[in-house]
């Protein structure tokens, strides 16, 4: 089997939401996919679904705020599959809210760490396994709160996302020398479990985020898994440093 055949896809924090929907997309594209999460056992049930559909899969649970455990997990798989075709990383949060003036050191880093930091350990340690590779690509997520900062309390998520967006032309630059791409895309409000909390304690709020989207609806985790799924793919080879935003439109006013 050539490399082009036996595409490995490495996605962090894969085990629900908008993760396992590109997990499960790529897998259907052909990718053997590599789950990331901090959930064993929704790891294991999410491996059997996909392997119930055909799809090769395997999972490596691992904090991916942690620097020894991303880089050791990231060279095991590296090494076992001898390259890295394609790198998402998906994990990341809001993390919680505060705002600045109540806001602990301990917090800050907290949310840094699981946006950007993260972003870094796995795109640092993937590199090496992403050169053995004939199509290789980084997809990182930023988010709407990278350019707008956020709505109360979430402003350090936005000042991580907006260090998403700077790393990944960073990145770009630093690796199109070794023909590895790296993009990012940036959803605007997916339904998904992110948003379970505000669904359940102010539901009015959330059923009125769809008026600032110009197509009047939520988005779908699959509607962002098909952007992933085309940057990943050859017809986006000419493609890198870019973000492309999945919002319909929101936030530019209607």
């Amino acid at each position: 089997m050539s490399k082009l055949e036996n595409k490995i896809a490495v996605i962090t924090g894969a085990t629900g939401g908008i993760g396992f929907e590109v997990a499960k997309r790529l897998g259907k594209d052909g990718f053997t996919v590599i789950l990331n999460g901090i959930e064993d056992e929704a790891g294991a049930k999410r491996v059997k679904e996909l392997t119930d559909e055909g799809i090769t899969a395997e999972y490596y649970g691992f904090d991916v705020t942690n620097e020894e455990a991303v880089t050791s997990n990231i060279n095991k798989i590296g090494n076992k599959y001898g390259k890295i075709d394609v790198l998402v990383n998906n994990a990341g949060g809001l993390g919680g809210r505060s705002r600045f003036e109540d806001m602990t050191t301990e917090f800050y880093r907290f949310v840094m760490a699981l946006n950007l930091d993260s972003t870094f350990f796995a795109s640092r340690a993937a590199i090496p396994f992403l050169k053995k590779s004939d199509y290789p690509s980084i997809i990182n997520y930023t988010s709407n709160a990278g350019w707008n900062a956020g709505g109360p309390g979430a402003g350090i998520y936005g000042t991580s996302k907006a260090g998403v967006h700077a790393i990944t032309r960073a990145l770009a630059k630093d690796l199109a020398e070794y023909g590895i791409r790296v993009n990012a895309v940036s959803p605007g409000t997916i339904d998904t479990p992110f948003h379970t909390q505000i669904k359940s304690t102010k539901p009015e709020v959330f059923a009125s985020w769809k008026n600032n989207i110009m197509l009047g609806r939520l988005g779908q985790p699959e509607e962002v898994a098909s952007v992933v799924s085309f940057l990943a793919s050859k017809d986006a080879s000419f493609i890198t440093a870019e973000t492309i935003q999945i919002g319909a439109g929101q936030g530019l006013g209607i």
